[in-house]
């Protein structure tokens, strides 16, 4: 395994995590953010662009986490890579959606 591998699941692992909020709204039939709304992450695009969306988002993790190296489950730092990349994204995400949807804990003060 190389460091490159790591790498790879890292940024599988934040592709992955971004593609459930988008799957979810887009299930749901609600609009939700996207890189493709105006202004860019702040509007609402419709659920079935973010549907799209998320499912691009599991498409690219994984070709990062499956086709990549050979992820396997019961290496201790194959997966941490990946929950290091779903960690770095989600709490990134949590932080601007927060402040967007009201969970923002600080902004409330």
């Amino acid at each position: 395994m190389s460091w490159l591998d790591l790498v790879s699941y890292f940024f599988g692992g934040a592709f992955l995590a971004n593609a459930v909020p988008h799957v979810v709204a887009g299930l749901m039939g609600q609009p939700f953010q996207s890189p493709f709304a105006k202004p860019s992450g702040r509007g609402l695009s419709s659920s079935t662009v973010n549907l799209l969306w998320g499912l691009f988002n599991v498409v690219v993790g994984y070709l990062l986490v499956c086709r990549v190296g050979d992820f396997e489950l019961r290496n201790t730092s194959d997966v941490a890579a990946l929950g290091l990349g779903s960690l770095a994204i989600g709490l990134m995400l949590a932080r601007h959606f927060g402040s967007l949807h009201g969970g923002d804990l600080r902004e409330r003060s």
